[in-house]
This record gives C-alpha cells, structure tokens and sequence, in this order.
C-alpha cells in the first residue's frame, strides 16, 4: 500500500472538475461576449470574447492531458500557448482594420457585459488559484485566468472612456491591450512547457 496511487486519482479528479467548471463558463462567456460585442461594435469586447474561446479550448485541452505523462502535458500545454498566440494576432489586425475603417462603440454595453465577464473569471480564477503552482497544464490555466480578469477591467474602464470621450479610441486601445496580454501568456506557456520537457528529459 505504501505504493498506492489513490492520491495520485484524487488529484486528477480535482483538476478534471474544475477544469470542466471553467470551460462551461468560458465558453457561455464567449458567446454572450461575441454576440454582445459585434452588436455593440466594441474590439474590446471581441477581443475578450475570443480570449474566452481560447481559454475553453486550452481547458478541453487540459482535460486531455490529465493522467497523461509528463510530456503529453508539456505538449498540450504548448498547443494552448499557439492558441493564444494565434487568437492575440487575430485581435491586433481587428484593431488594425476598425482603427482605419471607424466604429462606434455602444458604451453602456461594453461596461455591463465587461463587468458579467468580470464576475464570471473572478469565479475561475478562485478556482484554479490552488492549482497555481502545480502541472504545467494547470499553470496554463492560472496564467489565462488572471490575464482574463485584468482584461475584463479593461473592458470595463474604456467603456466608460468611451462614453466620457465620445470616441472609439479607447475600445481600440483596450483591444489592443487585451491581444497583447493574450500573445505574451501564450508565449510564456510555450516557455514554462519547454523548460518542462527538459527537466523530464534530464531525469
């Protein structure tokens, strides 16, 4: 018994339960999010739409990682990181073509729906913060989680910006913010699992 792996059970089912809490509510987020945001004409909240969407695709992925080596982790967590990466370039040449084409952001929107998704990954956040310092894959998680929040607050000032301003620039600047924060953590994901794929190669 001393080789019992039933902590090992425990622990795995502790992360695949609150993983799968957090991917319910990413992606009810993203579609309130998407469809809000492309009514109210905000970049800001596409941009944090699509940081949702991403973070329910590398919470699937995570799932899949559970009780898989240390390698298969690593590996999932780069998927998660290109995910990211890729969902952040997509914000920035939407920015890029709403700053040359114009828009008109609905303010009152952008600061409700901001502050729903604000409570939303408030919520995932708590809940993935005991696993901050665990699996690769589960730092992963707490990495989107506090950039999400630090993103809804964003959304959340520029929408009152907006209204104080009567400009779009604000919603532009906080989209492109939010693509930024969402390319830099998928690229520290991709160094966090490289470094574990050396230390488990070294061992």
């Amino acid at each position: 018994m001393a080789n019992c792996d039933c902590h090992i059970e425990i622990k795995d089912q502790q992360q695949r339960s609150t993983l799968i809490i957090l991917l319910l509510i990413n992606a009810i987020m993203f579609v309130v999010e998407i469809s809000t945001g492309i009514w109210a004409d905000s970049t800001g909240l596409i941009a944090d739409s699509l940081d949702m969407l991403a973070d329910a695709m590398v919470y699937g992925i995570s799932l899949y990682a559970i009780g898989h080596s240390i390698a298969a982790k690593a590996h999932a967590a780069k998927l998660s990181g290109l995910f990211q990466i890729a969902l952040g370039l997509g914000v920035i040449i939407e920015v890029v073509e709403k700053l040359v084409h114009g828009s008109e952001p609905q303010s009152l929107l952008m600061m409700g729906i901001g502050a729903v998704a604000l409570v939303a990954n408030t919520i995932c956040l708590v809940l993935i913060n005991k696993h901050r310092h665990g699996e690769v894959h589960m730092r992963a998680s707490w990495i989107f989680s506090k950039n999400d929040v630090i993103a809804n607050l964003g959304v959340i000032i520029s929408g009152g910006l907006v209204m104080l301003l009567h400009s779009s620039i604000p919603d532009l600047i906080i989209g492109a913010i939010i693509a930024t924060l969402v390319t830099r953590g998928g690229v520290a994901i991709i160094k966090d699992a490289n470094q574990e794929q050396q230390k488990s190669s070294c061992c």
